[in-house]
């Protein structure tokens, strides 16, 4: 399956719990607060950034063309209806991000998952979110292995597992089957 033309920035993912939007300037602040949290810094292998740092950081993202990353909306959360294009911050419970690392094989990517909200863990929303995007990079982007599935290598130096997934024909006609999503362009 081919990758499908598309513009950086342009969709919304949508699933039965959640909707991923592109990140966004009027995310930066909640976003920002999020990251002030020190258990979640810890987790993410993040150093603080003051505001304007943060701001930088969510400019330099959507300009990124080797990541995608979508805030995780929960649905739940919303006020009114959803709108594509609208950052509805209401709702904004964490993060989900696509990085393609690998110079030697842009066929390869890593999945990263963040959800901020404590409120929001244990609702199924970053496993719906992780499926969502993964089916966005294989349908848009042309993925066809994740890491962080099946143990590849190990290295005792770093304390390090290399972990991927193997997307074939048929897992990807499967995943894509499951998830249902809606894209939706501006």
């Amino acid at each position: 399956m081919a990758a499908a033309a598309w513009k950086k920035g342009s969709v919304s993912l949508e699933g039965k719990k959640v909707i991923l939007v592109p990140y966004m300037e009027p995310h930066v602040p909640k976003y920002h607060e999020w990251m002030q949290d020190p258990s979640l810094l810890q987790a993410t292998a993040s150093e603080p950034l003051s505001l304007e740092q943060e701001y930088q950081m969510q400019l330099s993202w959507s300009r990124d063309l080797n990541k995608e990353t979508f805030i995780v909306l929960d649905k739940d959360l919303l006020f009114g209806t959803f709108s594509h294009g609208q950052p509805h911050v209401e709702a904004m419970v964490g993060d989900v991000n696509i990085f393609m690392n690998d110079i030697n094989n842009p066929q390869i990517a890593e999945v990263e998952i963040m959800i901020a909200e404590q409120t929001s863990r244990g609702k199924g929303l970053g496993k719906e979110s992780v499926l969502i995007m993964m089916a966005f990079a294989i349908e848009k982007l042309g993925i066809r292995t994740f890491q962080g599935f099946v143990q590849t290598s190990h290295s005792n130096i770093f304390k390090e597992v290399t972990l991927e997934l193997q997307i074939t024909q048929a897992k990807s006609e499967e995943m894509l089957g499951l998830m249902g999503t809606v894209i939706k362009h501006t």
